[in-house]
């Protein structure tokens, strides 16, 4: 069996939550679990990575039928994605253990995706506005209860630039015992939005799911449509996926070291890596015009060449990556800096474990798999790729080590596919056409945050459906697991060091 493909289960209501768990039981990673309108009824589809294969279980609920069994009491990672089909769709799980609203806190029973056609009439570039939503933003009950105990809002508005997002902390003083996260301030209706698009346009949406991991989005949509369509990117078009994909990488990474120098007041070492991470980002808009790699990738494969030579790309290449590593020599020797990262936001093993953590949070607690090896696309498969440390301390200094080992090896990996592109010469095309595509497919990437999916479902060459999973959608619901050693001054390491991004987690 090729990575492409995926061992499909159709399950009954009752038996679908049973069979998902014993899937995990047996060794697997639960990737997500999403609903889709099927006909007058709802399609529920668990993602659950098995070694090199994706394996899909679903089940189809009648009209009529307003629950399900929840997934959560034996899968922990299920609990957002069970949060998010309540919003949307309108239904419940039984036994969940909390459904505080997530994306979408309507203040009456409403349900934006579940009734929407197969394939709209009408265009969605042509809808007319949709009528206000009235939000319910009451206040939540909370988790902690004792003497002096409070709750604070942090956010939606925050000093400084920062998406739209509220924690609710509840405390006594200092400590954080318990904190929720509110990311609907930042949804944008993107899967509604996409309904009914044609799929080259489809990409466009996706390149803007989340600007940070723009390249990473468009990678997994077009591969998804490049299944469907039964088409294969040609072997330049591939690696030029992995040069920009990895200097987008390189740029997400060096933010974090940024914000993490921020916070902890390194004056010197912020201005250096803000100097770094803007040569990237102008590197990027000299390769394609954009500096965040969007207009590249396409169905079928990619844009065009990169506007840089191959000597002057590797020259750029290594002024920047000499320059990074010095810097970054002399910032992980400097005490101060490091103290404020260790031990900071742990996040257990085994907490990472159950959460089904992915990218550098899970690789920092014992989760070692990177879709660029586990089920290699583009061309990693035909790319050497430094074989990573372990590490399993879980705290903001592991997250840390692993960002700046895999900056290395994005360097590494650029290099490598500059390399093969100079030596093949100049390719007959680009990319190869596809044809009107009608079903579903599922596509991936290793986003800078960890493992992104990408769920496309048309028909005649038309959108059904798009759900973008996000890597920060998936870890956010860990991510309150690492606050309760810690106080407020930890905040934004801790967040920083989670690297998340709001849009993805809202959508």
């Amino acid at each position: 069996m090729t990575v492409r493909e995926a061992i499909a289960g159709v399950h009954s209501p009752a038996g679908f939550a049973a069979a998902v768990a014993a899937r995990v039981a047996r060794g697997g990673r639960f990737c997500g679990v999403f609903a889709s309108p099927a006909g007058d009824g709802t399609r529920l589809i668990a993602v659950v990575a098995d070694g090199g294969a994706l394996c899909i279980d679903e089940t189809v609920l009648a009209p009529e039928e307003r629950h399900f069994a929840s997934l959560t009491p034996s899968i922990p990672a299920a609990a957002w994605y069970e949060r998010e089909i309540h919003d949307l769709f309108g239904l419940e799980p039984v036994g969940h253990p909390r459904l505080d609203p997530l994306v979408f806190p309507g203040a009456s029973d409403v349900a934006p995706l579940r009734e929407r056609p197969t394939v709209p009439a009408v265009p969605a570039v042509s809808a007319p506005p949709a009528s206000p939503v009235e939000l319910d933003l009451s206040p939540l009950p909370g988790h902690v209860h004792g003497e002096g105990v409070f709750t604070i809002s942090y956010g939606p508005v925050r000093s400084g630039v920062f998406e739209t997002v509220e924690y609710l902390i509840e405390t006594s003083g200092e400590d954080i015992p318990h904190l929720r996260t509110r990311v609907f301030y930042k949804h944008r209706g993107i899967e509604a939005r996409v309904s009914g698009m044609q799929v080259d346009d489809g990409v466009l949406a996706a390149e803007r799911v989340e600007g940070v991991a723009s390249v990473a989005h468009a990678i997994a949509y077009c591969s998804a449509v490049e299944q469907m369509g039964g088409v294969v990117a040609p072997r330049h078009a591939d690696l030029v996926r992995v040069v920009h994909a990895e200097l987008e990488r390189v740029a997400n990474h060096l933010d974090t070291v940024v914000r993490h120098t921020e916070a902890s007041g390194q004056a010197v070492a912020y201005a250096c890596f803000s100097h770094h991470k803007e040569r990237v980002q102008r590197l990027r808009a000299s390769l394609c015009g954009s500096r965040f790699g969007r207009g590249v990738v396409v169905p079928g494969g990619v844009s065009g060449p990169p506007r840089l030579g191959a000597r002057e790309l590797l020259d750029a290449l290594g002024s920047l990556h000499r320059a990074i590593g010095d810097d970054l020599h002399r910032l992980m020797g400097t005490p101060s800096f490091v103290d404020r990262l260790r031990g900071t936001g742990v996040l257990s093993c085994d907490t990472a474990r159950r959460y089904a953590a992915v990218g550098p949070v899970g690789r920092a607690s014992g989760q070692p798999e990177d879709v660029r090896t586990s089920r290699p696309y583009a061309a990693y498969g035909r790319l050497g790729q430094p074989v990573p440390e372990r590490h399993d301390a879980g705290d903001a200094l592991a997250r840390q080590h692993v960002r700046l080992e895999e900056i290395a090896g994005a360097f590494h990996l650029v290099r490598q596919a500059v390399d093969l592109l100079d030596e093949l010469g100049e390719p007959d095309r680009w990319s190869v056409a596809v044809p009107a595509v009608r079903g579903r497919a599922l596509g991936w990437a290793e986003a800078p945050q960890g493992e992104l999916l990408s769920l496309v479902e048309a028909d005649g060459g038309a959108l059904v459906r798009v759900k973008h999973r996000s890597a920060s959608f998936h870890n956010l619901a860990a991510y309150p697991a690492a606050f309760p050693q810690d106080i407020f001054t930890d905040v934004a390491f801790i967040e920083a060091s989670f690297g998340l991004s709001i849009a993805g987690a809202a959508g």
